[in-house]
């Protein structure tokens, strides 16, 4: 027999398949500009009557489960002690708002890509999570109507969307690098900032001798807008899914593919910055040595040559990270002493600490290649990347906009033409059925010192 939490769910279900239904009959009589004919309508009528049969029954499952709660007793044991209710055999069911992080803005997303674009639609398709994510009916429903900033039914559902969206970017954050590396210094976007490339000048001064004249050279710093997006396109039989399997499958895509980008463009040494496009990464033009070994003696003595670096440009590591890969650092944790004693315990594949400093891990972090324009390329090793966190500038809007097609025809391609030439193929995504959910994030950083990052380049260290 199905707990009433499971007999809920499943009624919940059925009801968003139900609205679904209704939608893409009074869809398609929209789009012919028809009436309905006799047997649509006894069809939408129908429907119509089992989403009231279903919304009653959900209602009265709701009240008995309260009911039950509410019944329920504390179960006295025989040394007067309070035995939990699971040992005595009674079995609660309280219903929260427990659900994963990002559900409400993934909800959102699918009912936008289920709806074809359509606000309205859109909204029906969500009342079927009312009561666990009542947001997303209210932001879709406060989409179709225009809004006043006097209004009083306008700021409301304003402020749910961007409760939506931060828990998305929340979600999202600690995923990449960005979002792992604590002490960034966030600054706003188009923002000028005053940097300082030299000091005054002094020194020693004898009786009657004139003093020394100097001056502070500064330039200027600005962070501009800066966007990454993506496209993800489904199948309309996939969308149509309302189980949490497709949700899943939209937020697990979506998080994965924007922090894959995110991190790679962060730290990839070969990344430049173009100008009113993207932001270089931190290791782009930074310092960097080559590893001078394998085993522990190299690692230690290439680690001293880093932290001189740092030294040498008076900077502070306070505040630094390490940014490498899980396999470096699972290498560098496994690392052990004369006495088979390990020599890091702090660091695992996982992260932890080195060097006193907190280890940031990411599969991202890419590999250094000589012979890149051989065939085939040759791996010289991993990177492992130390960066002043303070020193690093990031403009980040902390929202991801959305927005869902099935009219358009898309170049199926990571790097789409641009501009597009006679030969470009172009997809159409209402002939083959298609929907296409676009995401944007606004980002941008850079390293306000030049010596603010440095790396070890082709490391290979093993455990020894």
């Amino acid at each position: 027999m199905k707990t009433i939490a499971e007999q809920i769910a499943a009624f919940e279900a059925r009801r968003t398949s139900t609205v679904t239904r209704m939608t893409e009959i009074m869809g398609k009589a929209a789009t012919d500009g028809t009436t309905l004919d006799q047997a649509e309508q006894d069809e939408y009528d129908g429907l119509e009557q089992d989403i009231e049969q279903i919304d009653g029954h959900i209602k009265r499952l709701k009240s008995l489960e309260k009911h039950n709660v509410a019944a329920a007793t504390a179960v006295v044991g025989e040394n007067g002690e309070q035995a939990s209710a699971a040992r005595a055999g009674v079995r609660l069911e309280v219903k929260g708002t427990n659900l994963p992080k990002g559900t409400a803005f993934t909800r959102y997303a699918t009912a936008l890509m289920r709806s074809k674009g359509n606000l309205m639609q859109a909204a029906e398709i969500a009342k079927g999570w009312h009561d666990s994510t009542p947001e997303v009916e209210t932001v879709l429903r406060a989409a179709v109507a225009a809004g006043t900033t006097t209004g009083n039914t306008w700021a409301a559902p304003l402020v749910q969307y961007q409760t939506m969206a931060s828990e998305f970017v929340e979600l999202l954050r600690p995923a990449t690098i960005i979002g792992k590396i604590v002490g960034l210094r966030h600054v706003p976007f188009n923002v000028k900032i005053p940097r300082q490339t030299a000091g005054a000048s002094v020194g020693w001064v004898g009786e009657g001798a004139p003093k020394p004249v100097g001056s502070l050279a500064f330039d200027m710093i600005q962070l501009g807008w800066a966007k990454a997006a993506g496209i993800v396109v489904m199948s309309d039989e996939l969308v149509r899914l309302s189980n949490p399997s497709a949700e899943d499958l939209v937020r697990t895509d979506l998080i994965n593919t924007m922090a894959q980008f995110l991190d790679a463009q962060f730290v990839d040494p070969s990344i430049a910055a173009v100008a009113n496009v993207s932001p270089a990464s931190i290791t782009n033009g930074a310092t960097y040595i080559t590893a001078s070994g394998t085993d522990q003696a190299a690692l230690k003595h290439d680690v001293q040559i880093l932290f001189g670096l740092f030294i040498a440009a008076n900077l502070s590591l306070a505040d630094a990270v390490w940014i490498m890969t899980p396999t470096m650092a699972m290498s560098i944790g496994l690392m052990t002493n004369a006495l088979g004693q390990f020599e890091y315990p702090d660091i695992n594949m996982n992260g932890g600490k080195w060097m006193g400093l907190p280890v940031i891990v990411s599969t991202n972090v890419p590999q250094s290649v000589v012979n890149g324009g051989a065939a085939p390329p040759t791996v010289a090793g991993d990177q492992i990347i130390l960066a002043k966190a303070s020193d690093i500038l990031l403009a980040d809007d902390g929202a991801v906009e959305l927005d869902a097609s099935t009219e358009a025809s898309l170049q199926m391609n990571s790097a789409p033409d641009n501009p597009a030439t006679a030969a470009t193929v172009l997809t159409s995504l209402w002939q083959n059925n298609l929907v296409a959910l676009r995401a944007e994030r606004y980002i941008n950083w850079m390293r306000r010192r030049a010596q603010a990052v440095a790396y070890i380049s082709g490391a290979k260290y093993v455990a020894s």
